[in-house]
Order: C-alpha cells, then sequence, then structure tokens
C-alpha cells in the first residue's frame, strides 16, 4: 500500500524508496494547481520507486499521465532519479537552479574514465593509501562499468529555479530560495500561503536535504575537475541555514524523515552543531594531518573500519570541506613542505 500523507491546503507526501540505503525513502511532495498535480522532488530511478511514486499518485485521483511539472531541489539521484521517466509519461516541465543544472549537464557529457582519473587524482592530493586508490584506477582501466552509475543518465531539466522568484505554479505562491551547500544549486521552497491548520509563521518551507528534523546533510566538495576555485560550501551551507531560520515558517516539510515545525529552533541545533565539530577538529589538527587522515580520526556513525570503500570518499570529502572552513577563518593553515598537504591548527 503506498505510503501517502495529507499536508492539507493541496499538499501531500509519498514515500518513494531509496534500494538499499539506511534513509529509507525520499518524500516527494505534490502540490494541486489550477493547471494540475506539481511535484516537489521525483525519487531514485527505479521500478520499485516508480511503482511506489505511480501507486502514491493514483491514490491522489490522479496519476503520472496528469503531472504539469516537476520541481527539482538539487540533482541528486534520489531526488533527480525519476523526473525524466516522469516527463516522458505527461509531457511536464523540469524546473532546477542553474549551478545543478550544469552538474547535471556535465555529468551526461563526461566519460566515466575521465571521472575515475579525477576522482583519483584528487584522493591522492588528500592522503589517500594507494591500495584506496587502486580500485579507482582498475575500474577506469576496464571501462564502461560504471555507466550503470546514479546520475549519469539524469534528465536535462527545461526550466530554470532563479532565486528569489515566485515559481510558474497556477494559483499557489511558491518561492525559490537559494541555499547553496549539499549541493551548489539546491533550493528550498517557501509556499507563501496560510498554513491549513493555522499554525503560528510565515507559510510552510520544502526544505529539500537543506534542513532535515533529526539528520545533518552531507556537506563535501563541489567537484568540477574544469574549475580550479577553492570553494567554501560548509561556509554556504551555513549562511544559507541563517537565511532560512530568519524566515519564519511555520512548519518544514523536509524531502527525508517526517514535517516538523520550529525551524529556527532546528537551524540553532545545526549552526551549534557544526560550531562544535570544527572546534573538535582543531583539537585534532594541533599536529599536521592530511584531510584523510583527519577523516579517519573524526567522529562517524561507526568505526572508521566499518565504513565501506564508498562512504569513505563520502567522508574524506566532508572533512577537506570542514578544513576549509577552518582555513577561511583564519584558524588553521597548510603545514609547509607537507606533500601531500596536512594541515594544522594556528
Amino acid at each position: 500500500m503506498s505510503q501517502v500523507t495529507e499536508h492539507g491546503g493541496g499538499v501531500w507526501s509519498i514515500q518513494v524508496p531509496i534500494p538499499d540505503n539506511p534513509l529509507g525513502h525520499t518524500l516527494v511532495h505534490v502540490i494541486d494547481t489550477d493547471r494540475g498535480p506539481v511535484l516537489i522532488d521525483t525519487g531514485w530511478d527505479d521500478p520499485a520507486s516508480w511503482n511506489e511514486l505511480s501507486d502514491g499518485l493514483a491514490a491522489l485521483g490522479t496519476s503520472v499521465r496528469d503531472v504539469h511539472g516537476v520541481v527539482i531541489t538539487h540533482h541528486h539521484p534520489d531526488h533527480h532519479g525519476l523526473s525524466g521517466q516522469v516527463r516522458e509519461a505527461s509531457g511536464a516541465w523540469i524546473a532546477m537552479h542553474a549551478a545543478d543544472t550544469a552538474v547535471v549537464r556535465r555529468t551526461r557529457g563526461s566519460e566515466p574514465a575521465t571521472w575515475l582519473e579525477y576522482l583519483a587524482r584528487k584522493l591522492a592530493t588528500v592522503g589517500a593509501p594507494e591500495d584506496h586508490i587502486a580500485p579507482l584506477l582498475a575500474a577506469r582501466s576496464s571501462g564502461g562499468r560504471t555507466r550503470t552509475l546514479p546520475g549519469l543518465r539524469s534528465a536535462v531539466p527545461d526550466r530554470e529555479i532563479v532565486p528569489g522568484e515566485l515559481l510558474d505554479l497556477a494559483g499557489r505562491r511558491l518561492r525559490a530560495i537559494w541555499t547553496p551547500g549539499h549541493t551548489p544549486g539546491h533550493v528550498c521552497l517557501h509556499l507563501e500561503e496560510e498554513h491549513p491548520a493555522r499554525l503560528p509563521g510565515h507559510g510552510r518551507l520544502f526544505s529539500g536535504d537543506h534542513l532535515l528534523p533529526g539528520i545533518s546533510p552531507h556537506i563535501g566538495l563541489y567537484e568540477d575537475p574544469d574549475d580550479s576555485t577553492v570553494t567554501d560550501p560548509l561556509g554556504d551551507y551555513l549562511d544559507s541555514l541563517e537565511r532560512i531560520g530568519r524566515l519564519g515558517v511555520a512548519e518544514v516539510l523536509p524531502a527525508h524523515q517526517y514535517a516538523f515545525a520550529d525551524a529556527a529552533g532546528r537551524v540553532r541545533e545545526l549552526l551549534d552543531h557544526h560550531e562544535e565539530r570544527l572546534t573538535g577538529l582543531l583539537g585534532l589538527l594541533a599536529t599536521p594531518l592530511t584531510p584523510w587522515q583527519l577523516a579517519e580520526r573524526m567522529e562517524w556513525n561507526r568505526p572508521w573500519e566499518q565504513i565501506p570503500y564508498g562512504s569513505r570518499n563520502i567522508a574524506v570529502s566532508e572533512a577537506e570541506a570542514h578544513v576549509r572552513r577552518l582555513v577561511k577563518l583564519g584558524r588553521a593553515e597548510a603545514a609547509e613542505g607537507t606533500d601531500p598537504v596536512a594541515y594544522v591548527a594556528v
């Protein structure tokens, strides 16, 4: 039986499963408009996920064929994966922020071997051991195997989400808020309408992965092999959090877990969490460490020895994002003469 939740005021959510993932599912939100239903995110590209999305829409008395538009909070496959299939079935438009559309285009246009070579080189610069890099080089040599990875065939959006502007949703007021951090083009969507249960506050917020009730989202690096710009995604995320905290929304409808109130309180918790984490990392950096060595010593949801191969790549990316933030704040610096570069607290 499809898991559908009514949130009132012409808004529902459908639990669309993510295969073999502890998150379990993505909450695909459905907004009723004068031109038909509009989806916020679509879920993972998988037959079981497609069936759940279809069944959920059927339970609402509509179907995928009736979908008028798709608004994507960010390009990750558990959010954007089924967008192309929805568009094929319905003719719906797909909207995304330009920064994430650029990621989609770059991913579709890249040869897997090129990406693997870049990733191997990147891991070497952060101090990953040779035995961790070797499988990437082997996969690059074998070629083709990675074409089954999610995201390589993601649909190219045909509309741009412009921050600060209302989306073209007939009869609804949905305003885009650019919230980079989790991805460079992540957006939250502010439904500027009175809460159906008259909860105090200004409308509702579809928060994607930016603001979740019990999870701190992954903040890693914005990877572009052709761009040498030193980004600060953690700084972007913290600034975005403060901006969301000032909205004063009545309720948050996230893409995972469950709806919740007190967005400002959750924002404060996340800001405090990252400040505590940065302070803890400064303690670890009393002696010079590469980002890989730092990741090995950081606190994760399990011991480093139990973290799977792919998740270690994500972890070291998050470690480097935190190091970049410390360097930008003047609280850490590169240790002179280290190769790969190690960082030390100032």
